[in-house]
């Protein structure tokens, strides 16, 4: 028999959790290509699908200027999707979300009860 290791841990995990629905809004430089915007973006999705997630809705809603400046930018490219998810990856989807250099602010909701 063979010791389990931490990641097949929480395989086990988020087979038995239920998947949640989820809001993601986030906010892409808009300092980045056209390419690279699109490369953000499907990473965010295969992040999601990759996990065992399935994405229902995402729009782009394109350039739009900021409230106020975020790390000297007064516009940004705004993207919703709306997916579900096992919780067990929501923070994992966050740190990833908060260490890209292309992603200025985004804000995970969980929908419902």
């Amino acid at each position: 028999m063979t010791p389990k290791t931490k990641d097949s841990k929480l395989e086990l995990k988020t087979e038995d959790q239920p998947l949640h629905d989820y809001e993601l809004i986030y906010i892409i430089s808009p300092e980045v290509s056209d390419e690279a915007l699109e490369i953000s973006i499907t990473s965010v999705s295969q992040f999601i699908t990759g996990k065992g997630g399935s994405i229902s809705d995402e729009e782009r809603w394109g350039k739009k200027k900021l409230a106020y400046p975020i790390k000297r930018f007064l516009e940004g490219n705004y993207v919703l999707a709306r997916f579900k998810m096992s919780p067990v990856w929501s923070k994992e989807l966050e740190a990833n979300l908060r260490i890209s250099e292309d992603v200025l602010r985004h804000l995970l909701i969980r929908m419902g009860s």
